[in-house]
């Protein structure tokens, strides 16, 4: 072997054990823990105070990136944080930190039965008293909400946008009558009209606990617009999510019905407040969702800086059903705005 050739090989094995050496920094630097005392998994209690009390709610953080951290709002209202750990196998990889959390009322965070704490702007304070003890600024704090999470996310933002470096609402409209027309107009039409007059009677009846109900509405509905993988074969974390469900808080502020809403959400209706929103803004809209995907486009241009992301194989879940289009594009809106960019080409 002549001395050019060992040299060029002297070189790239330098460069390629720089490489590696960066590579191991990067992720000790993301695994460290930055919490004092004896260490829990990133898991954070946060005491939140509500007009009637004092109380707890859950946050577990995973990873270390001083410019993008992400804090995950989950659906429901009352659900909770689990349906999000198929997160933890792309984001890591990406140095992405985010933050699970489990709302007020939600199965890790404290249950209170006082029913006034279920309101909308009472959940906008306790986002913010989770931000504040988090430590989340405007140059890393991403806000992600689905379904619920999303009007949450979008009432936070129409009150703190100052606090944040960009919002992605996945899967919500911005109007829940809106949503009840799609739900009347569009989901149930395309349902078997027998199918569709059995639930119907079961809810006319207010029969919701007949297990019936929930065997019509997950063969015919769910597995069509919630998540579009056989009941049977659901994630170990979907189950989770759904199984401890807060159906107090649920019931309260979505209603029983899983055709439309008939709750304290029922009114609800933002359309005309969303060019307020100035911060780089992502909507993650699917193709057969219980949302209608055009609205959730039409969001992404009301917005200053709207970026829009369409899952055409997934539903409601979509980071399940339609997984790699939306972690993929999710990423990349994270990462556009980490470099200075507004919006994302998606």
């Amino acid at each position: 072997m002549n001395r050019f050739m060992t040299t060029l090989l002297f070189v790239a094995a330098l460069l390629a054990s720089c490489g590696k050496s960066v590579d191991q920094n990067a992720l000790s630097s993301y695994f460290k823990s930055t919490d004092p005392g004896v260490q829990s998994g990133g898991i954070k209690i946060i005491q939140v105070e509500t007009p009637v009390g004092k109380f707890n709610v859950w946050t577990k953080r995973f990873g270390n990136n001083p410019s993008m951290k992400v804090l995950l709002l989950h659906g429901g209202p009352g659900g909770t944080h689990e349906y999000f750990e198929c997160i933890e196998s792309f984001f890591p990889a990406e140095g992405i930190e985010f933050i699970y959390y489990d709302q007020l009322g939600s199965a890790y965070a404290d249950q209170p039965a006082d029913t006034s704490l279920w309101n909308v702007p009472r959940f906008v304070e306790e986002v913010e008293q989770v931000r504040i003890a988090l430590g989340l600024k405007k140059d890393n704090f991403y806000l992600l909400g689905h379904s619920w999470g999303g009007i949450l996310a979008t009432e936070y933002a129409l009150k703190y946008q100052g606090n944040l470096k960009a919002l992605i609402i996945s899967n919500m409209m911005s109007s829940c009558p809106d949503y009840d027309k799609y739900a009347e107009d569009v989901l149930s039409k395309q349902m078997d009209p027998a199918v569709l007059a059995a639930i119907k009677a079961l809810e006319l009846k207010n029969d919701f606990q007949n297990p019936k109900y929930m065997e019509l509405l997950t063969e015919h509905f769910y597995t069509k617009h919630i998540c579009r993988i056989p009941a049977a074969q659901w994630p170990d974390p979907v189950n989770r999510a759904f199984k401890n469900m807060n159906q107090q808080v649920y019931v309260m502020m979505q209603g029983p019905s899983e055709f439309g809403i008939s709750g304290k959400l029922e009114l609800w209706n933002r359309k005309a407040d969303l060019q307020k929103i100035t911060v780089p803004t992502l909507v993650i809209g699917s193709a057969f969702d219980t949302m209608d995907p055009e609205h959730m486009k039409w969001m992404s241009t009301q917005f200053e800086n709207g970026s829009y992301l369409f899952c055409a194989k997934g539903s409601h879940m979509s980071m399940w059903d339609d997984q790699q289009t939306y972690m993929r594009g999710l990423i990349k809106f994270i990462k556009d705005i980490n470099t200075g960019k507004k919006k994302s080409e998606l």
